[in-house]
C-alpha cells in the first residue's frame, strides 16, 4: 500500500480457514485430528499451523479458566471517559498494571475506553475503581455482570465460508 500502512495477515486459501476453524473450536487438538479434519498430511497441517503463527494470524494458545474457582466470581464492565478531554489519551497504558482489568477497547460513544474486570468482591471492585480513576484521571461508569451465557466464541474466518 502506498500510504504506508500495515496490511493484517490474511489467509492464503479455505485449507488454512479450516485449519484455523478447528484450533478456534479447540486449540488442544492434536495434529493427527487436523489432518483429518482438513484433509492433508500431518506434515503439511504442521508446515501450515507455523505458517499461521509466524504470520501472527495464530497469535498464541489460551485455556478456558472458571474464573468462579479462581476467586474472581464477580465481573463487570467499566466505561471510563477522561476528567479532562484534553489530556493525552494514554489510559491503557496508565491502567496496565491492574491485573483485575481483563481486558481494555478502545469505543466509539461517549466513554473512551470499555475495560472489563473481574474482581472476587464488591468491595475489591469498589477498590478497583477507585484505583482506575486515580491512575488514569478519569470517570467511570460501571456494570456489573449478572450472568454470562457465552463468551470467546469461536472466530469464523470470514473470507472463507465453512
Amino acid at each position: 500500500m502506498s500510504d504506508g500502512s500495515v496490511r493484517p495477515a490474511r489467509l492464503d486459501d479455505t485449507v488454512d480457514a479450516a485449519i484455523v476453524r478447528e484450533i478456534s473450536l479447540d486449540a488442544r487438538a492434536t495434529l493427527a485430528h487436523l489432518s483429518e479434519r482438513v484433509g492433508l498430511s500431518v506434515s503439511a497441517v504442521q508446515s501450515r499451523l507455523r505458517r499461521l503463527e509466524a504470520r501472527g494470524i495464530v497469535r498464541g494458545y489460551r485455556p478456558v479458566l472458571d474464573a468462579e474457582a479462581l476467586g474472581r466470581p464477580l465481573a463487570a464492565f467499566v466505561e471510563i471517559t477522561p476528567l479532562d478531554p484534553a489530556q493525552p489519551d494514554n489510559a491503557p497504558e496508565l491502567l496496565a498494571h491492574l491485573a483485575a482489568i481483563e481486558a481494555c477497547h478502545s469505543i466509539a460513544g461517549d466513554a473512551a475506553y470499555m475495560l472489563f474486570v473481574r474482581v472476587p468482591t464488591p468491595r475489591d471492585l469498589e477498590t478497583l475503581i477507585r484505583d482506575i480513576r486515580a491512575a488514569a484521571q478519569v470517570n467511570t461508569r460501571t456494570t456489573i455482570v449478572l450472568q454470562t451465557f457465552f463468551e470467546a466464541r469461536p472466530i469464523e474466518p470470514a473470507d472463507f465460508p465453512a
